[in-house]
């Protein structure tokens, strides 16, 4: 500390008032949120990745003990081996994320994936053995239970954008943005599909 006191007593009385308010004013203006904010978002991103991973990594043994029930249904069981195929071939990194169209891409091929799954899950109610064995009823709640932590996932994702982006388009954060080149982050979108009211049969 003996050199902040040697600075400081060269320094006229006022310039070291001005010096040091400089230095707060610095240290409280969000110079450290851009990047922060950005981590955060990040990581809530590998976080998404990381449970739609979990997810397809349950899709073989899956179709491997519906199969062994239901050989007839090969339209559902590959349909549900290309959808995992083309959603795990579809990666957005980091880097990726200020692009709306990468995301896009991403969420249409897990989409395609959940529909499959469905689909696949739905062919299980007309064999009462397949119901009951103990293997799929596992897979079948592992599944569930992945299924809630992609939403919770996304969800954390969305909020951690939503700061970001909000300090990234104003004041004082928009000038940090323009000094770190910070570009605001894509988040997820609803298809108009979900977005109509479903259609109830009686």
């Amino acid at each position: 500390m003996n050199w902040l006191h040697r600075i400081f007593r060269d320094i006229a009385p006022g310039k070291a008032a001005l010096l040091v308010s400089i230095g707060l004013l610095m240290a409280g203006c969000g110079v450290n949120a851009i990047p922060t904010e950005q981590e955060q978002a990040k990581a809530a991103w590998s976080e998404v990745q990381n449970q739609y991973q979990r997810r397809a990594d349950l899709i073989p043994n899956l179709v491997n003990t519906v199969k062994g029930y239901a050989t007839q249904e090969r339209t559902v069981l590959t349909d549900v081996t290309e959808a995992r195929a083309k959603a795990t071939a579809v990666q957005v990194n980091a880097n990726q994320l200020t692009d709306p169209e990468a995301l896009r891409r991403f969420e249409a091929a897990q989409a395609q994936l959940s529909g499959s799954l469905g689909r696949l899950l739905a062919v299980s109610e007309n064999y009462p053995d397949l119901k009951s064995n103990q293997n799929f009823l596992a897979l079948q709640s592992q599944l569930e239970g992945t299924e809630n932590r992609i939403t919770v996932a996304r969800r954390d994702y969305i909020q951690a954008v939503q700061s970001y982006n909000t300090d990234v388009r104003t004041f004082p954060g928009r000038f940090w943005a323009m000094v770190y080149n910070a570009q605001p982050m894509a988040t997820f979108t609803t298809t108009e599909e979900n977005q109509r009211p479903p259609t109830v049969q009686f």
